[in-house]
């Protein structure tokens, strides 16, 4: 049962790295180099992350700099950061590239929170999905007759702490983000 307990935890940390990573592409006030990470540029017909091209740094209050290495990859950057969702106003300097981050209106901040209940409702179904492949993996146990009935009972309750645990996780998560989103 142990190794149950293991792949399932493991399961649900993947998740939960997962949900992290994915909040951190979420606009904020606050800029942070993970906002970027998501964009792709086509870069020798390749979409290549924009992490690979260049390096991004952050400049308080609202700023982000992308020092790109390959100049002529400059204009290709510009293109794929003004078409992704994030709405930073870009412009070029040399072979720095400056993206400035507009103050949210109250109203794409709620949009925004909205937005992050609703990933965060994403991840979570995905646990309880995984909690119940275990829950059968478990039953499928008893019925072969290699558990107990007290095994199989503790091993519910076991599986039912570990995600608990996972929905405790991102809950704290999701809140993190929403204050931030709030500031």
């Amino acid at each position: 049962m142990d190794e149950i307990y293991k792949r399932l935890s493991a399961q649900i940390d993947s998740v939960i790295n997962t949900f992290h990573e994915e909040l951190s592409g979420v606009r904020t006030n606050r800029p942070n180099a993970g906002m970027v990470d998501g964009i792709k540029v086509s870069y020798y017909d390749q979409m290549t992350p924009l992490k690979h091209l260049g390096s991004v740094s952050v400049v308080p209050p609202r700023e982000l700099h992308v020092q790109v290495w390959d100049a002529s990859a400059i204009p290709l950057v510009i293109k794929a950061i003004e078409a992704s969702s994030l709405g930073l106003s870009v412009t070029a300097d040399g072979n720095v590239i400056r993206l400035f981050l507009p103050e949210l209106s109250g109203e794409r901040r709620e949009e925004l929170v909205k937005h992050v209940k609703k990933i965060a409702e994403q991840y979570k179904i995905q646990i309880r999905h995984w909690r119940d492949e275990f829950n059968k993996e478990v039953q499928k146990n008893f019925d072969a007759g290699d558990i107990a009935e007290d095994a199989r009972f503790r091993s519910r309750e076991e599986i039912q702490k570990i995600i608990d645990a996972g929905n405790g996780k991102i809950e704290a998560l999701l809140e993190s983000k929403i204050a931030e989103v709030k500031e």
